[in-house]
């Protein structure tokens, strides 16, 4: 009978051995490109933030700024002795926020332009009221252009969140604008009143510019804060802001009600209007700050997300490389066994001990005498003859 030869195993390729190996390498690929985009997003989100949180910084201290200014303009037109000390405190601590942080937005022409006029004006007041008027009139546009850059430039304008972004355009806009206008309305209701009879009618309609000017970004912080406590999610937003803007919704409606004219000449009670304006600029002041506080505690809210994120993303790409990790090693211990298998099957045979008994060698199909069985005889000694005497 012929018994079959058994089957030689085959032996893998190089190409199949590097095969699970190269796919594990090739899985990184697709986790490295979901990590990369994840963190390219969240850091350009991140920046923003941080970014626009510098910008509320810049604002904060251009607030005491423009009080200080429309203060000392209101002093001037009206005759009343100016003191400096609110605005050189006002000028000195947004002068240190610009230092620190004027290089990365772009402020630093901007404000060393505002700084020169203000400093000029401080130093050598315009005698005369109506030159007072134009040369204040001049750095509080400087003033408000400052603002329109610190927004640009920290990214305010372009927040993408609704609450933030009414917060930002009204603490950053439509506010200073309002009480810019508001102290122009009553300044210029003062000089009016000492201009000639023939400069009544273009006064009358400088007047009503002014008027419209001052009122109208009023009305638009109103709104703009309105729809910011309507859209966010914040609690907090909307008991915060509602009480100081409802002050100053108040002080606004009397503002307007004092400067509009009466009477057949359309004069307007001096007195009572500039009242307003104070009071107007007061509810400004407890109102701004407010606002500033909350747009700040919504953008840190938004980078503690962020960093959230991130942190996510981090653990996933580390969890994600530790399992291929894993798999390589687990693939290359298999590999190493069926190596070590392979080689104890190619390996010859050991040699046969001495005292073993081994199938004589030859042909398969001669025929061999039976062994003996049982253990082997010693050879017996030859026996004597009949005839081995006489030889």
């Amino acid at each position: 009978m012929t018994v079959p030869a058994p089957r030689a195993r085959r032996r893998p390729s190089p190409a199949g051995r590097l095969l699970p190996m190269l796919l594990v390498l090739t899985l990184l690929a697709p986790l490295a490109v979901l990590f990369g985009q994840s963190w390219r997003s969240t850091d350009g989100d991140r920046r923003l933030v941080v970014t626009e949180r510098l910008g509320v910084e810049y604002l904060r201290a251009l607030a005491p700024v423009t009080d200080a200014l429309v203060d000392a303009q209101t002093a001037t037109v009206t005759g009343r002795p100016v003191s400096g000390d609110a605005l050189t405190r006002a000028v000195g601590t947004a002068a240190a926020v610009d230092a620190r942080i004027g290089d990365e937005l772009r402020s630093r022409e901007r404000w060393a332009g505002l700084r020169a006029k203000i400093e000029a004006l401080r130093d050598r007041r315009p005698a005369d009221p109506e030159a007072a008027y134009a040369a204040y009139g001049e750095v509080t546009d400087l003033l408000l252009a400052l603002h329109r850059k610190v927004r640009e430039t920290s990214g305010l304008v372009r927040d993408p969140a609704s609450d933030s972004f009414f917060l930002q355009a009204g603490v950053g806009e439509k506010l200073p604008e309002a009480i810019v206008a508001a102290g122009r309305l009553a300044d210029l209701t003062v000089l009016a009143a000492r201009r000639p009879a023939d400069r009544q009618a273009p006064t009358v309609a400088e007047l009503a510019a002014v008027r419209v000017a001052a009122l109208a970004p009023a009305g638009a912080l109103v709104a703009d804060l309105r729809a910011a406590v309507d859209s966010s999610e914040s609690t907090d937003l909307g008991a915060n802001v509602l009480t100081p803007l409802d002050i100053y919704q108040r002080s606004v409606e009397a503002l307007a009600a004092y400067s509009t004219p009466t009477g057949a000449t359309g004069a307007v009670d001096g007195p009572r209007l500039a009242a307003a304006r104070s009071a107007a600029q007061a509810a400004a002041g407890q109102l701004q700050p407010v606002i500033l506080d909350e747009l700040d505690a919504l953008l840190a809210d938004r980078l503690d997300a962020l960093d959230h994120d991130r942190r996510l993303a981090v653990a996933a790409a580390a969890a994600g490389v530790v399992l291929l990790v894993v798999l390589a090693l687990a693939l290359l211990a298999a590999y190493r066994r069926a190596a070590d298998a392979r080689r104890a099957t190619d390996r010859p045979a050991a040699p046969p001990a001495a005292d073993g008994w081994q199938p004589p060698a030859g042909r398969p199909d001669e025929v061999r005498p039976f062994q003996p069985a049982g253990p082997a005889r010693e050879p017996q000694p030859a026996q004597w003859g009949p005839f081995d005497a006489a030889r």
